[in-house]
């Protein structure tokens, strides 16, 4: 999948997965996981990534249910929805300040500290800004 979503997020970072093209996964998102996905990168990410005002990787965007078995997600795993995203920027615990401050809705951030990332998930409604730190 190629083209911007918005100024900073594409399509491609959304979907791509080293584990996928490694092992030949398919990995492509129906088009309620592909409006799932617009909606997080517009209403949360890109407006998060402006807040921040440095670049956030997206190191797992939407995951086919192969590839979520495959790399060891939840059963319910938002990610499977297009729903969710794991952002990769210098410091992580920095992002998550951010969101913190910003006012943004969300559905989860859990903060992996050890590894450096932020899960970050945004639901059509019912979201709860809950927020972990997973350490």
């Amino acid at each position: 999948m190629k083209g911007k979503i918005t100024a900073n997020f594409n399509w491609e970072e959304m979907t791509y997965s080293r584990t996928a093209t490694r092992l030949g996964i398919e990995n492509r998102p129906g088009t309620e996981a592909m409006t799932n996905m617009e909606r997080l990168v517009r209403e949360l990410l890109q407006p998060l990534r402006e807040l921040y005002g440095k670049p956030i990787r997206i190191s797992s965007g939407y995951r086919s249910v192969a590839l979520n078995r495959t790399v060891g997600g939840a059963a319910n795993s938002q990610h499977l929805k297009g729903e969710a995203a794991d952002c990769t920027v210098k410091e992580a615990a920095e992002l998550l300040e951010v969101l913190k401050n910003s006012g943004l809705v969300f559905d989860q951030a859990i903060l992996y500290r050890k590894r450096n990332f932020l899960h970050l998930s945004l639901k059509k409604e019912g979201n709860r800004n809950w927020i972990v730190d997973n350490g």
